[in-house]
């Protein structure tokens, strides 16, 4: 049996099998999400994006992207911490599919957060993938600064999201959260199904796009599907402080309780 560790996977198509072969190569489409024992949150809400994201970009009928998201669903193990990330890469003008299987780092905690001082150089911030390079360079200059990640602006000096988060926070009872309608604004699965916890329990839910001084004080969370709800906890290079987080542990409590457990293969061969 290979160490499933370091295993990264191409999909052949014709013969509808994931075959090993080292990483390597840059990619077009990514999504990933948390395994945990099997157990997924809004997993169809991650292959979703990812099929609606090669089937505008590339042209891929959703019945091949569909056919390659199902055998690497199955791939990953079924017992401990995942984080699978799918991808789509053009090579001569043809996309093709990979799986790369990662085992999952451990859940962050507060994070200290850099609002990035820089004009914003995404090229399509709605797609997961196409500018992976740029947020990563975003996040070391971050990371020089003594913050865990950058919040991108707009070009009125507004918050957007972050380089692998999404931005929510609260002011009062009322959960805030950027406007969904954004063109900069990529289509988190994360926040989309804590709005949707938040409607289902009558929080009153509004929509704006503050500067970041207007969050000082305020439980301002960043999320992702990889560590759920992290509460911010500094803002590095500013003045302002942040607010307590009196609400996260319980409303990762409810995210958590939204896995369900997806067929998967019990090991990788």
């Amino acid at each position: 049996m290979t160490d499933p560790l370091t295993r990264r996977w191409r999909w052949s198509e014709p013969d509808g099998v994931l075959l090993a072969e080292p990483a390597g190569g840059g990619v077009d489409v990514i999504d990933s999400w948390l395994v945990t024992d099997g157990r997924v949150v809004a997993l169809d809400a991650h292959l979703d994006r990812f099929t609606s994201a090669c089937a505008a970009l590339f042209s891929v009928p959703e019945r091949r992207t569909a056919a390659f998201l199902h055998a690497a669903v199955r791939r990953v193990p079924a017992v401990g911490r995942w984080f699978p990330r799918v991808e789509l890469t053009l090579l001569d003008g043809e996309p093709g599919f990979h799986l790369w299987l990662r085992p999952a780092p451990v859940r962050g905690e507060a994070v200290r957060l850099w609002a990035y001082d820089g004009p914003d150089r995404r090229r399509r911030p709605a797609v997961k993938g196409p500018d992976l390079d740029w947020l990563a360079d975003v996040r070391a200059a971050a990371r020089r600064r003594g913050a865990d990640e950058a919040l991108i602006l707009s070009g009125d000096g507004r918050l957007v999201e972050g380089t692998t988060t999404s931005l929510l926070w609260w002011d009062g009872d009322t959960l805030y959260a950027p406007d969904a309608a954004r063109p900069d604004l990529l289509p988190s699965v994360t926040r989309r199904t804590l709005l949707g916890l938040a409607a289902a329990s009558r929080t009153r839910v509004a929509h704006a796009c503050p500067r970041p001084r207007e969050l000082a004080g305020l439980e301002t969370w960043v999320v992702n599907a990889l560590h759920g709800i992290r509460p911010v906890r500094e803002w590095v290079g500013s003045t302002a402080v942040a607010g307590p987080a009196r609400r996260a542990p319980l409303w990762q409590a409810r995210l958590d309780a939204l896995a369900s457990a997806v067929g998967q293969s019990p090991a990788v061969d």
